[in-house]
């Protein structure tokens, strides 16, 4: 194999932005086989630009339709598949797809709640041949590699206090009456949480670790018409004593998108496109004890951290993909990562739920069937059957 015969399943803006990349030549070793989708328009538009592309170049290979998704999955088309359906159907999917042997990209979030990711990260390890990626595309940026290299060096020590404004998610009441399942518990699962924050929940917690305990309050439909999470401020605290805050909304313009990790040893900043180091001279810890003069603080040096500006983002994630898949290289993201961030998030509203701090690992049953009453009260009626369907933990049949 030199190529990934690749199949999407799901053909709507994550999917169609995949199938784009690709054709464009933007993932030399992956070829779109088939695409999966119950929408006969996407169908009809995959078509059009799959003819389209081949009469300028007819070495691009046709690609299958398929009103169903396990149809694809077991039609010996393809070799590894992009899941890029609602949320809720993301681990349903992807483990369907490694039973038939096939590689899995799985888009954010990993699954809606916990319970149903466990069962695919079990799945994939029955399959320890099948590689399992997750689509944290903001891992390629070159900013959050950065601090993600200076944490892991230590270099800072030990975390005191880590904060994440990420208000600049604004959408206006006409993004969430585009689509009848937007910002629904049927449809969508949740709120800013579920759809815009996974990419930042993710990274929090893969630079700055997870926390024990989670304290949140939460606003549902303060600033839409809408009856899912849209504004959101949450306390937590690491094992080590320090604390953290994570604040995000919708409803914010222009909003604004600053990561301040403080540590013993200086402070990291990540705000409008760069990573700003300020060093201490001496450890905090270390100053103090020594330190006899009154309101002195200790020496600092302040640094615009260069990057190597690469940010590839889902391209960058495909080719990892494509590689691991034909080479043995590694992913972006592991698809087992894919949970980390997806506790943070049922964990603030298991907390905002239950108007109580939340520590962790939190009572993931007891999440489960609070979602599962939000889910009989959706204003999305036509979706609940399916997603209480879930209930039953059907996945391992």
């Amino acid at each position: 194999m030199n190529k990934v015969r690749l199949g999407i399943i799901g053909m709507g803006n994550m999917g169609s932005g995949h199938y784009s990349n690709i054709i464009n030549g933007k993932c030399p070793e992956i070829e779109v086989r088939a695409v999966a989708d119950i929408n006969p328009e996407r169908l009809e538009w995959t078509k059009s630009k799959n003819d389209e592309f081949r009469a300028k170049n007819p070495e691009i290979p046709d690609v299958a339709l398929f009103s169903d998704a396990s149809e694809m999955l077991h039609s010996g088309l393809i070799d590894a598949v992009v899941v890029a359906v609602p949320h809720y159907d993301h681990p349903r999917y992807s483990i369907e797809a490694m039973r038939c042997g096939v590689h899995v990209m799985c888009e954010k979030p990993a699954g809606v709640y916990t319970l149903q990711v466990r069962e695919m990260i079990a799945e994939s390890e029955k399959h320890p041949d099948i590689k399992f990626g997750m689509m944290f595309n903001q891992r390629t940026n070159c900013v959050y590699r950065k601090m993600k290299e200076i944490m892991d060096s230590k270099v800072l020590g030990e975390i005191k206090r880590t904060s994440w404004i990420i208000t600049n998610w604004y959408r206006p009441q006409a993004y969430y009456d585009s689509g009848a399942w937007r910002a629904t518990w049927s449809g969508e699962g949740g709120g800013v949480l579920l759809n815009q924050c996974p990419h930042n929940l993710d990274l929090w917690q893969w630079i700055c670790g997870m926390p024990v305990l989670v304290d949140t309050k939460m606003h549902f439909g303060k600033w839409h018409d809408i009856e899912v999470e849209d504004d959101v401020t949450t306390y937590v605290e690491y094992k080590n004593g320090a604390t953290g805050t994570f604040i995000t909304t919708t409803a914010d313009a222009p909003g604004t998108n600053r990561f301040e990790v403080v540590c013993d040893g200086g402070t990291l900043v990540c705000d409008g496109g760069q990573v700003i180091l300020k060093k201490l001279e001496m450890f905090e810890s270390e100053f103090t004890k020594i330190n006899k003069v009154p309101f002195k603080a200790p020496a600092c040096t302040t640094e615009v951290l260069k990057t190597d500006g690469i940010n590839d983002q889902h391209v960058g994630v495909l080719n990892a993909f494509a590689g691991a898949i034909l080479r043995g290289e590694p992913m972006t993201a592991e698809g087992k990562e894919g949970i980390n961030g997806l506790i943070l998030s049922n964990a603030m509203h298991l907390s905002a739920w239950t108007k109580s701090a939340v520590t962790l690992p939190f009572d993931e049953k007891l999440f489960k069937a609070l979602l599962m009453e939000h889910v009989k009260n959706s204003r999305r009626k036509e979706n609940i059957g399916s997603v209480l369907s879930n209930l039953e933990d059907t996945y391992n049949s």
